[in-house]
């Protein structure tokens, strides 16, 4: 669960509304990938990870981050039970795919990254600190399942 006031959860939905989910997608897990190159592990499948340049421009790369950013829209709508939004998604991680926790919580801080740079002086301080409670809460929603 994740508490906004009004205002916050008004600013964050206003600007999600204006998220082109695969540009800012694809550039958050190519960001995530190319800066934290450890991550890459779990994309053996995505083909050429070799450099930034690769890893930016992998086809593969902009549609699961479109598709991780479709998730993430699940959960602003529904932030009093992200658990339950994402528990699927937690088993999947933890138990097929033995992703490393941290990983959430970094994707959501690039995610943070990204969303600065594409929106500039639109986001303020104030609707940073939303977003990074509501990636915050979405890293401990997806992180779970874990044991």
């Amino acid at each position: 669960m994740v508490h906004l006031s009004g205002d916050e959860k008004t600013a964050v939905l206003g600007l999600w509304g204006k998220v082109n989910q695969e540009e800012v997608g694809g550039e958050a897990l190519g960001r995530l990938l190319v800066v934290y190159p450890w991550t890459q592990r779990f994309f053996d499948s995505f083909g050429d990870l070799s450099n930034a340049a690769a890893v930016m421009g992998n086809p593969k790369v902009k549609a699961h981050g479109k598709k991780v950013l479709n998730s993430f829209s699940d959960g602003l709508k529904n932030l009093d039970n992200l658990k339950g939004t994402f528990a699927k998604l937690s088993e999947l991680h933890c138990d097929k795919l033995h992703v490393d926790p941290e990983n959430f919580r970094l994707l959501g801080n690039v995610l943070v990254v990204v969303l600065a740079r594409t929106f500039g002086k639109e986001f303020t301080p104030p609707v940073q600190s939303a977003f990074q409670k509501v990636a915050t809460g979405v890293a401990t929603a997806l992180a779970h399942k874990y044991h």
